[in-house]
């Protein structure tokens, strides 16, 4: 079918119109603070203790055990949790509408070590998989924002499991769908000396924490690129042969033609950390691109001028009306 939704696009007023702005600045305006009830519960592969961190609606269960009211899930990004600025504003937005609202941390994530050898990558649509049809069992409607990584890997989800797929709709956001065109991104002047650090330097202690090879040891050490991490650590610990492997078997692009249910993604074409993104021919008929000229990556900052304060609602407010909040 053909997804019925009208398109909003993202025109910040021209002093913040830069993508590195847009990107940078979230981080450090975003004033909400959620309350969040946290649960534990086991990965998919029954190894390591995963994190879910819930907003939870008034509500009372329906006559199968269920809350009625919906719940939306954030697979959030690379080393990303439910204090990142995206997760704290959508909790804010969401639980304000009434809804439920959780963070499904990846293994590793949310201050929750792995107690296995298997960390998170891109394409694991079978741990995404898991963390739904354990929502499944307590929420009737569950609807799927993926942020970044986590945006790949809901949209590969959403392809992979076409009509199965537990999402009644999904929106992804700033997703670098395909990987290896990214990993080239972020070789670029400021992803190389600014980005690339940020993300990497965190995730390479994170990894040395765990009983490592000597060898595994010196090229942690010596990785300086996101790919050379992805080369000697995340394709090996998840089974691919080498990062190509990884980037070629992850990536949700070839995927997004499968997709059965309704789902929108949403890309700034100035967004410092993506590559290829997708074109109109790559999706199925249930999939709508929302590409906007300015954003950033997983900015989308705007500026209130009749409030004098900024505004990070654009991501929030398009996703819920998505969703067909009324």
């Amino acid at each position: 079918m053909t997804v019925q939704f009208s398109k909003t696009d993202f025109l910040p007023p021209l002093w913040l119109r830069n993508a590195h702005l847009q990107t940078i600045l979230p981080r450090y305006i975003a004033k909400n603070t959620p309350d969040y009830h946290r649960t534990l519960l086991k990965d998919s592969l029954a190894q390591s203790d995963v994190a879910f961190d819930y907003v939870m609606a008034d509500d009372q269960k329906g006559a199968d055990g269920r809350y009625t009211t919906p719940i939306v899930v954030l697979f959030h990004g690379m080393e990303g949790s439910s204090q990142s600025h995206y997760a704290r504003t959508l909790a804010s937005h969401i639980s304000t509408k009434g809804w439920h609202f959780v963070v499904a941390h990846f293994r590793s994530c949310g201050g929750v070590a792995v107690s296995g050898k298997v960390f998170y990558n891109a394409g694991d649509a079978a741990e995404l998989a898991h963390y739904l049809q354990v929502l499944q069992q307590q929420f009737t409607t569950i609807y799927a924002i993926g942020v970044s990584l986590g945006g790949n890997a809901l949209a590969k989800y959403m392809g992979e499991y076409g009509s199965d797929a537990i999402a009644n709709r999904a929106v992804v956001v700033s997703a670098p769908v395909d990987l290896a065109s990214a990993s080239i991104a972020m070789e670029r002047l400021l992803g190389r000396y600014i980005y690339t650090p940020y993300l990497l330097n965190p995730i390479i202690k994170k990894a040395l924490d765990n009983r490592l090879s000597s060898e595994e040891i010196a090229a942690l050490k010596s990785a300086k690129r996101m790919a050379d991490f992805d080369n000697v650590f995340t394709a090996p610990r998840h089974g691919f042969r080498s990062k190509n492997d990884y980037y070629r078997h992850a990536s949700a692009l070839p995927y997004l033609r499968h997709i059965q249910r309704p789902t929108l993604i949403i890309t700034a074409k100035d967004d410092p950390f993506l590559g290829v993104t997708a074109e109109p021919t790559d999706v199925s008929s249930d999939v709508l691109l929302l590409d906007t000229r300015y954003g950033g990556h997983i900015g989308f900052v705007d500026y209130d001028y009749q409030k004098r304060q900024f505004d990070l609602g654009f991501i929030p407010r398009t996703a819920l009306d998505f969703f067909g909040f009324l």
